[in-house]
């Protein structure tokens, strides 16, 4: 009898722990989470970052930039930058090292949800979505179809609930939203009926942009509400390189600073295309052409919220395409994660894009290496981290799905390996080895650091391969499908139904 009491009551305890163990974590428990700091990695040496600044500086000061629309030409001389007689503008140095000094850091982007900010300082590391796919990757029948307005929701509502993708930067092209000012609305709608996470979108015409805030306007409860937690930024392609300003894109540039909408400023060269086949080298041009970018914007408004996007990609030189998943792109990202850091300023970078086709092994090996280079490197803001394939041309929402699995092994890999007088102890060593049970799998401390200190796939399956067998051989796609399926089964609007009545009876909103 009593021997049976004693059972119940290990059986209790022990479901009791189960329980525990399965009761979500207070966030400062976790053993990952957004905004852990990196810097472990680093491919540039100090004397590597001091070249590539001066080097950027002179590229500045002797090639400068053409194509500046009439008013940034007017805002750039303004400020202090040389218009050539060839049209191109010119950055003297010290104008450059001003616009240094006044430009934003320690930046928050914020989100509609306030524990989703992303606290952009030092090198704290965040990983979300990006990118302009054209096409939704469907991993069971291999076909390649136009995506849609109702993809870009779907896959925001996939975001709102996977832990370790911590903002949602559009990720494809409304492709069945025919009128570019309906398409810039939908895909900015989208995004936020999706999640309550940070948003950030573009906007194909400066044109566009009024409108798009007056339903900003909307969703956020008015201009003011707005302006003291702009929780969307622009993502926005400032330059054509090399050394070219894209005309509208600028003016959107302009716009979206005066109304107080943090602006990721994108340079996005293919080295040995558009950008010097040199590694260092395409640093260089990035570093040139975002610097050009925060003289802009703090010319506009000193301090700004302002994203140092260098954004250079890779291409295989045999043929000329992009190769979004090479190793060079992963060492590219990390270098310009340390320039950002060598000027203390928010920055982003792509990583997780994959060229394979579809979420196989070659899509997962592409996407942990550049993803954990980006992570170790301190990357703040790690763009089209997870569901990008076909060299950005593909999105599939199951390997969204399987990237928040990626994503938090990467995490864990960016916290590293905390030594403390706790966890040096020899205690536990000497309770199991002196007399004890000659294992830890039992011991007090094993199962206080299950949670803590181990994270734990999702999707990724760890079963041995009898109890695999006896469980049916589940598949990996299967079990991704599956996820997304419930997730979306669940997943509603974040949007009050009363202020969406209100825009879809104002704008043509095309998705369910």
């Amino acid at each position: 009898m009593g021997e049976g009491g004693e059972r119940g009551r290990r059986s209790g305890g022990r479901a009791a722990r189960v329980a525990e163990r399965a009761a979500p974590l207070a966030e400062g428990l976790r053993p990952v989470r957004a905004g852990l700091p990196g810097g472990q990695y680093r491919p540039l040496t100090e004397a590597g970052m001091a070249t590539i600044h001066a080097s950027a500086l002179e590229a500045l000061e002797v090639i400068g930039l053409a194509n500046a629309p009439p008013s940034g030409v007017e805002i750039l001389t303004g400020a202090g930058a040389v218009l050539g007689a060839d049209g191109r503008i010119r950055f003297p140095r010290a104008l450059v090292e001003d616009m240094l000094a006044k430009a934003a850091r320690d930046l928050t982007l914020f989100a509609r949800d306030e524990k989703f900010d992303l606290h952009l300082t030092g090198s704290h590391v965040h990983f979300g979505t990006a990118g302009a796919a054209v096409h939704i990757v469907d991993p069971v029948t291999l076909d390649y179809r136009d995506s849609t307005a109702q993809d870009l929701y779907d896959a925001a509502r996939l975001v709102q609930h996977l832990d370790n993708v911590h903002f949602y930067q559009r990720t494809m092209v409304c492709r069945d939203v025919l009128d570019n000012f309906d398409m810039d609305v939908n895909t900015l709608y989208a995004c936020l009926s999706g999640t309550a996470k940070h948003v950030g979108t573009s906007f194909s015409d400066p044109s566009h942009v009024a409108g798009c805030f007056d339903l900003l306007h909307v969703v956020a409860g008015g201009e003011a509400a707005w302006r003291a937690r702009p929780f969307v930024s622009n993502s926005n392609c400032f330059v054509v390189p090399p050394m070219k300003f894209a005309e509208e894109s600028c003016r959107v540039m302009e716009d979206c600073v005066r109304r107080g909408m943090p602006v990721l400023l994108l340079s996005a060269g293919q080295a040995g295309a558009t950008a010097p086949a040199p590694i260092a080298l395409a640093i260089v041009q990035a570093v040139a052409e975002c610097l050009a970018g925060v003289v802009y914007v703090n010319a506009i408004q000193p301090g700004a919220p302002a994203i140092f996007g260098t954004w250079p990609f890779v291409s295989d030189l045999r043929t000329g395409a992009m190769s979004g998943g090479s190793a060079e792109q992963a060492l590219l990202t990390a270098g310009c994660a340390q320039m950002h850091r060598f000027y203390g300023l928010p920055g982003g970078a792509a990583s997780g894009i994959s060229d394979s086709k579809l979420p196989d092994m070659q899509a997962g090996w592409e996407q942990g290496i550049t993803n954990v280079l980006a992570g170790l490197s301190g990357l703040n803001m790690c763009y089209e981290a997870v569901g990008m394939h076909a060299s950005l041309l593909g999105f599939c929402m199951e390997s969204l799905v399987l990237g928040d699995d990626i994503l938090g092994q990467v995490l864990r890999c960016v916290r590293g390996i905390d030594v403390t007088p706790d966890s040096t102890s020899i205690e536990a060593m000497k309770e199991v080895c002196l007399g004890g049970p000659g294992h830890y799998l039992g011991s007090g401390q094993t199962l206080g650091l299950m949670q803590t200190e181990y994270i734990y796939p999702a999707v990724g399956n760890r079963m041995s391969p009898k109890e695999w067998n006896e469980a049916g051989k589940p598949q990996l796609l299967d079990r991704a499908i599956a996820r997304k399926n419930e997730i979306l089964s669940k997943a509603r609007s974040v949007i009050d139904p009363e202020i969406d009545r209100a825009i879809r009876a104002r704008f043509n909103i095309q998705f369910r």
